[in-house]
């Protein structure tokens, strides 16, 4: 399970075993959500956040939380992504302790 970022306590990550579409999950207090990345030729046109099956949902600030860095990330996330699983690189996670705006 590769971490990419922790976030006020919020870990967002992947899972090794991922597939497609390029996403990401955010866990924080027993609670998780995912992020799809929508990409058109190469660029994102949309986030989708959704539900993990059999997790309960982000909810509240932490939702809100997990939806500031998936979309200020949002172009890092990608990349991480590709290097991962397509160039098996490993990834180095960051700690992010300033609030984002």
């Amino acid at each position: 399970m590769p971490r990419l970022y922790e976030y006020l306590g919020l870990i967002i990550f992947f899972y090794s075993n991922e597939h497609e579409p390029i996403h990401v999950h955010g866990q924080y207090d027993g609670r998780e959500s995912k992020a799809e990345f929508i990409l058109v030729e190469g660029e994102i046109v949309e986030i989708r956040i959704s539900e993990v099956k059999g997790s309960r949902p982000l909810t509240g600030k932490d939702l809100q939380n997990f939806k500031k860095i998936v979309d200020v990330y949002a172009q890092d996330i990608v990349q991480k992504w590709v290097d991962y699983f397509v160039y098996h690189r490993s990834i180095r996670p960051e700690i992010i302790n300033r609030k984002l705006s």
